[in-house]
This record gives structure tokens, C-alpha cells and sequence, in this order.
């Protein structure tokens, strides 16, 4: 298969970057919403509800009764586009993220003094970007969607109120699709879609240290797992395209994409019996993502001229591995309230020189609010709120039919979440 740089219809796994989502690259933050009101700081060490699961399930150990945990996320962002430039004709409305939700939800049941057994569902990755008909950079992407679904069974066990460890296998479904439009000089526009889908496999470690009768600390490894996509292209002439230009298509496609391994290190400083504060870090390595590589089977029969082009689809993204910072605090204001608030700094994996309108995404800065209810020892309903402010970025894009494309994006969003434990 000849291998060529065909940004204008780059593979499935490039939809997985995010402009949107809490978190950076593509990775999502929303897994609990009570960690979302401390800006997830104190992720691996706090163990407040059955979301622990995900954020260290060594905290299992200090979940002292049975109880189930869900939430839901929505998530409302905005973009604005300056100085687009390009060699083709169209518009830079920017609001190309719709209205995005992210459901959750965890059950733990204590064994004895030692044991605990949990399990969660939840999403650690997705995006969705849905650009307006007729978008500039439409050749460059036009539409994506991915979703990552995990289901982990859980153990933990506490060697004595001092320490406890957590283990979790992921099974992990990513499913997506991407469109674009492959412009042709002079001719009519040809569409693209590529879907695939593919099932892995991980595991979540954690141990948790009460260090001394108010401080924490919880230390969280998430690995990396391993895909290959298999899926289809399919590839639609405009009208009045030459046949022998470019013919209808649907080919088998693969790809193989590594979501990366993060490590998640926080501490909880209880002050006194209202405050309590929060600080984490979070690496991720990103790295792993030099490039997109889609296989098409059987284009070099599709008789147009342009069909074998798309043999192999192949887009640098060199991202980098990343930090992320975030410091938080809670106050039991009564028995029944407790308010947080945290603040976190997130860097973005990608470079000035590879990043497209698929992943316009710069380092962020997100501020979050939240509240816990309790109207009974056994209910507590958490509420959060974030607003997510990302630096201004330069977006360039070539390809090999002589198309560009070029502006500057600013993104923001609001997330809002709601969610609750029940402890029986």
C-alpha cells in the first residue's frame, strides 16, 4: 500500500482528542462528582463515595458500609475562531461542540476488616465535534465522535488502619466515527467516513496511606490499553465528480491506537473538623500518540485515480507527555452541607506545528464550585459546577491536493454535575 500524508481524511483515533473535556488530550476528569467540586484534586486520597473505584481502589477500605454512587456530567463549551485563512471558501462559526453528557456509576460492599469488592462503570475517554455545514476547515475534519466505555471489578484489602492497596481490571469498548471532506481542486467535494470499533483490556493499582491521624496520602496507576479498530471507509463522489477521478468506495479499515498510562498522586490535610484540604498532581504519558495510521484494504480496485491514495492514511500528532496540577478544599458547614471549590492547570499534549482543527486544544485552567447534601445518614446528593478557560492557539493544516487551512481557536466551557451515594 502506498503510504501518503492525507490530513483531509485522517483515521478514526484522531477524533480521540479533546478541546472540550476536563482533562487533557482526550482523557475525561469526569468520574465523580464530588471529586469534580475540588477540581479532583485529592482524587487518590480523599475515598469520599463509591467513585473511589476509579480514583484509587485502595479507598474501598474505608468505605465502612455498602453503597452505590452515580452521576451525570454534562458538559457546554464554545469556541471562537480568528483569522481563518485557507483555500477554501466557508465560515468559522466555531460552535462545533454539542451539548455533551458523561454518566457514571460505582457499587461497593466491605467484606470484612480487610476485604472490599467494588465495581464501576464509567468513561474515561470520548469526544464529540460537529462542525457547521460548509466549515472552512472542512477538509480537515468535519465531524467526530468517540466513546470509551470501562466496566472494572474491583478488590482492595488494608493491611490495618494504616495502609491498603486496590487492584481493578478495565474492560474497556471504543467505539467512534470520523467525517470529513476530501476537496478536490476544481471539483466537486467527496465525502469520507470512517468507523471502527474494538474492545481492551487494562488495569487500575492504588494504595493508600493514612500517614498520620489527619493527613492521606493516595498514589493511583492507570494503564495504558491497546487497541485495533476494525471498521470500514467509506468514501461518497460529489456530484459531478469524474468516475474516473474518484469512485464509490467502502473498504475495510483498521488501526491500532494505545490510550496512555497515567499516574495520579494527591494528598487530603484534614485542618480541623469543618476544613479540609486537597493537592494533586497527574501525570500523563502522551507520548505514545506520534502518529494516526488507518488501513484501507482494496482501494487500489476502486479504479478512480484518487483511490489509492487512501490506501494508507497517515497524520503526525507527536504529543508529549503531561502535568496536571490541582489544589482544593471542603467545608462541612453542618451535619447535612458540605461546599467545595478547587482550582486546576492542565497542559495540552499537543505542538504548534501538528495541531489541526480536530484537536485545537492549548493548556487550560479550570475553576469548579461544588456541594454535598446529606439529608440522612444513608443519602448524599453532590451538585458541581467548572468553567474551563483555555489559552489561545494557532491551528495549520496542509495536504497533499494543495488545500491549507489556518486560524486561531479559544475554547471554554461549563461543566455541570449531579450525582449521588446511597449507603445501605
Amino acid at each position: 500500500m502506498k503510504k501518503i500524508m492525507l490530513k483531509t481524511t485522517l483515521g478514526l483515533a484522531v477524533t480521540l482528542a479533546s478541546t472540550q473535556l476536563f482533562a487533557s488530550g482526550f482523557a475525561l476528569n469526569e468520574q465523580s462528582i464530588s471529586g469534580m467540586g475540588t477540581g479532583f484534586a485529592g482524587r487518590s486520597s480523599s475515598a469520599d463515595d463509591a467513585s473511589t473505584v476509579f480514583g484509587n481502589p485502595a479507598g474501598m477500605s474505608r468505605l465502612k458500609r455498602q453503597q452505590v454512587t452515580g452521576g451525570f456530567a454534562v458538559i457546554d463549551a464554545s469556541t471562537d475562531i480568528d483569522d481563518a485563512s485557507g483555500t477554501q471558501s466557508g465560515t468559522n462559526k466555531g460552535d462545533m461542540v454539542p451539548f455533551t453528557g458523561v454518566p457514571m456509576g460505582y457499587y461497593v460492599k466491605p467484606i470484612d476488616d480487610q476485604w472490599a469488592f467494588g465495581l464501576g462503570v464509567y468513561a474515561p475517554f470520548g469526544l464529540i465535534t460537529d462542525y457547521e455545514n460548509g466549515f472552512q476547515g472542512r477538509s480537515f475534519g468535519s465531524k467526530s465522535e468517540v466513546k470509551v466505555v470501562t466496566f472494572q471489578p474491583t478488590v482492595s484489602y488494608a493491611f490495618n488502619d494504616k495502609v491498603s492497596i486496590g487492584f481493578g481490571p478495565t474492560i474497556n469498548r471504543l467505539s467512534g466515527s470520523l467525517e470529513s471532506q476530501l476537496g478536490v481542486p476544481n471539483l466537486p467535494e467527496a465525502g469520507v467516513e470512517i468507523k471502527g470499533d474494538d474492545i481492551g483490556y487494562g488495569y487500575n493499582v492504588g494504595v493508600l496511606v493514612q500517614a498520620t491521624d489527619t493527613t492521606r496520602v493516595g498514589l493511583t496507576y492507570h494503564s495504558k490499553v491497546k487497541y485495533k479498530l476494525e471498521g470500514h471507509t467509506e468514501v461518497t463522489p460529489g456530484a459531478g465528480m469524474p468516475a474516473a477521478l474518484l469512485t464509490n468506495g467502502r473498504y475495510d479499515a483498521s488501526l491500532d491506537i494505545t490510550t496512555p498510562e497515567s499516574v495520579d498522586f494527591s494528598v487530603t490535610q484534614q485542618i480541623n473538623d469543618a476544613w479540609t484540604v486537597y493537592a494533586g498532581s497527574t501525570w500523563t504519558r502522551w507520548s505514545r500518540l506520534k502518529e494516526i495510521t488507518v488501513e484501507n484494504e482494496g482501494t487500489g480496485s476502486g479504479g478512480g485515480l484518487l483511490n489509492p491514495a487512501l490506501g494508507t492514511i497517515t497524520e503526525e500528532q507527536n504529543w508529549h507527555d503531561t502535568w496536571a496540577y490541582a489544589i482544593g478544599t471542603s467545608y462541612q458547614l453542618n451535619k447535612q452541607w458540605v461546599l467545595r471549590t478547587g482550582l486546576t492547570f492542565d497542559q495540552s499534549p499537543t505542538n504548534n506545528t501538528d495541531r489541526s482543527p480536530r484537536i485545537p486544544t492549548g493548556d487550560r485552567t479550570i475553576f469548579s464550585l461544588g456541594a454535598g447534601w446529606s439529608p440522612t445518614d444513608d443519602l448524599t446528593i453532590d451538585v458541581a459546577y467548572s468553567y474551563l478557560k483555555e489559552e489561545k492557539v494557532k491551528v495549520s493544516g496542509s495536504n497533499v491536493l494543495g488545500q491549507s487551512y489556518n486560524s486561531e481557536y479559544e475554547n471554554s466551557a461549563n461543566g455541570f454535575g449531579v450525582g449521588a451515594t446511597y449507603r445501605f
